[in-house]
């Protein structure tokens, strides 16, 4: 009857335990087990016949029965343990859930009391950083007012310094103090409203108007200009002396005053060489009778210096349109007047000044000034044509006197005809004519040179060459070059001493001779054979 009951139980139990998948693997994963009757799919039939395989083993069924039913003792009382633990359950667990409600009641109570106090904290915080705010602002506004007052003080004593120095002419101080002023005064900008502020302004304004009329005056008294424009060409020498010696006394007085990049010493410089060229242009117009070659020549030749002199120390950025041209390297000697081979004035106010160490510049490769000053004299170089002219015609007379004097060569059987020495001459004062006239003009006075050689080039043709050929019997219009070089037959052929002989080589010698230099001094590069000049 019990066996019955057990089995109707475990039936019920069973049809109420049916657990879903998902809690069965659950409980699996927890609690992993190899026995069968821990599976959810146990077979009672499979479990038995597991068992019991064979007949032969029911022998044992009696050994089997027993410790199965010990097992189900075992899991019953563990069961009842279970159970009987769980009937206190529900009183203790209120009992937690009443001290856990105390305990974050009492939490609750500590967290509001924190939170006051930080509350508390944080009020605090704020009044002490609202003090310190304040402090931060005072500091920062007593700064500022203590800055302020030193700039004035500094902006009151420099104006009196200012205007005390620029009384006094300490122009070198001045430049120091006034630039301090000026930076000084960009702080008093936002304070111009204040009477005492915007009168410091007025003065220092009327103080750098004041300093910069009381120095262009002082440059004006410096610089005389009273007598320096009617010196006649014979004073040249002394006009470009007194540029020198003014150059060098204002580089050593005035030359730190003036930023480098002014050029200032320059701009002076090509101011004087017009102002020159403009009044020695207006005095050779009035006197114009009075200029002679060799008051020319020397007047040019001293000016071609002078011009030289100041490419030599000077770059010439301030001769293109306005604009200046920074220099690759600034030039080492803060004293840049005292030429390589210094004029006698120049060398004895050098040596005074103790500047005869300073180090040289190195000559530039061209001149920027060429023609700054000596262009007034080129409507005035007709003189030198002239002089020109006459002294060719000179030496021409010259040539023909000798010739006659002295007679013709000598024979020379083993050289033949050698040039006429007047020609080599000739050609000699030509080349020296035209490289002066080169450095003084390449215009039209060189085209004027030229045709006055050509026209005493062929006065020596005739004059020299062609009229002291022999004379001969057989022609009626005289011996000349070209009848020369003709073949004539037979009885036509003139008979000539060795002396005529001698001289008509001579004579053809140096009409080659002319041909070729004249054709290298009108065209270097032209080169001709002897065949070709003697069919030329």
């Amino acid at each position: 009857m019990m066996e019955e009951e057990e089995l109707e139980f475990v039936e019920e139990l069973e049809a109420v335990l049916q657990l879903t998948p998902e809690v069965q693997l659950a409980i699996e994963q927890v609690f992993p087990s190899q026995d069968p009757l821990d599976r959810a799919d146990f077979n009672a039939v499979e479990y038995i016949n597991t068992l019991f395989p064979t007949e032969q083993s029911l022998a044992n069924i009696d050994e089997v029965v027993n410790k199965i039913r010990l097992k189900i003792r075992r899991l019953d009382d563990n069961i009842r343990t279970v159970v009987r633990g769980q009937t206190n359950v529900g009183q203790d667990g209120r009992q937690a859930l009443e001290e856990a409600q105390k305990a974050i009641q009492q939490l609750f109570g500590k967290i509001k009391d924190i939170k006051d106090k930080a509350d508390k904290s944080e009020q605090m915080v704020k009044e002490i950083t609202r003090d310190i705010k304040q402090l931060d602002h005072a500091k920062r506004h007593l700064t500022t007012s203590i800055t302020t007052l030193n700039h004035l003080h500094m902006l009151a004593g420099g104006v009196d310094s200012l205007e005390a120095m620029t009384r006094r002419r300490q122009y070198g101080e001045v430049a120091n103090l006034l630039q301090g002023v000026m930076n000084v005064l960009e702080h008093f900008h936002k304070y111009m409203g204040i009477p005492q502020i915007r009168q410091l302004s007025e003065r220092v304004k009327a103080a750098q108007t004041e300093l910069g009329q009381q120095i262009l005056a002082d440059f004006e008294e410096a610089f005389p200009s009273q007598g320096t424009k009617v010196a006649w060409l014979d004073k040249i020498d002394r006009r470009y002396a007194w540029i020198k010696r003014q150059l060098v006394d204002y580089e050593e007085k005035y030359g730190r005053m003036f930023p480098r990049e002014w050029y200032m010493t320059e701009r002076i410089a090509v101011e004087f060489c017009h102002v020159t060229r403009t009044e020695l242009a207006k005095i050779m117009r009035t006197r114009a009778k009075e200029i002679e070659v060799k008051l020319l020549l020397f007047a040019i030749q001293r000016t071609t210096n002078f011009e030289g002199f100041l490419a030599k120390r000077f770059s010439g950025c301030t001769l293109t349109d306005g604009t200046l041209k920074k220099l690759e390297s600034p030039p080492t000697s803060t004293n840049p007047f005292l030429e390589d081979e210094p004029a006698p004035e120049m060398e004895e106010l050098a040596t005074e000044k103790g500047d005869l160490d300073q180090p040289k510049k190195p000559k530039a490769p061209d001149n920027p000034f060429h023609g700054i000053v000596s262009k007034c004299f080129e409507p005035h170089l007709y003189v030198y044509i002239e002089s020109q002219d006459k002294n060719l015609g000179e030496l021409i007379d010259r040539f023909v006197a000798d010739f006659k004097s002295q007679g013709p060569p000598k024979p020379n059987t083993d050289e033949g005809g050698a040039v006429l020495p007047s020609c080599a001459d000739l050609f000699v004062y030509y080349k020296k004519c035209m490289v002066q006239c080169s450095q003084l003009s390449t215009g039209e006075p060189m085209i004027a040179l030229t045709t006055i050689f050509q026209k005493y080039l062929r006065e020596y043709a005739w004059k020299i060459l062609s009229g002291n050929l022999p004379k001969t019997t057989t022609s009626s219009g005289g011996l000349t070059i070209s009848s020369l070089l003709k073949e004539k037959e037979g009885s036509e052929v003139a008979k000539f001493t060795l002396e005529e002989l001698c001289l008509i080589c001579s004579i053809l010698s140096t009409a080659e001779y002319c041909l070729a230099t004249t054709q290298q001094v009108s065209d270097p590069d032209c080169q001709q054979t002897p065949e070709a000049r003697r069919e030329a």
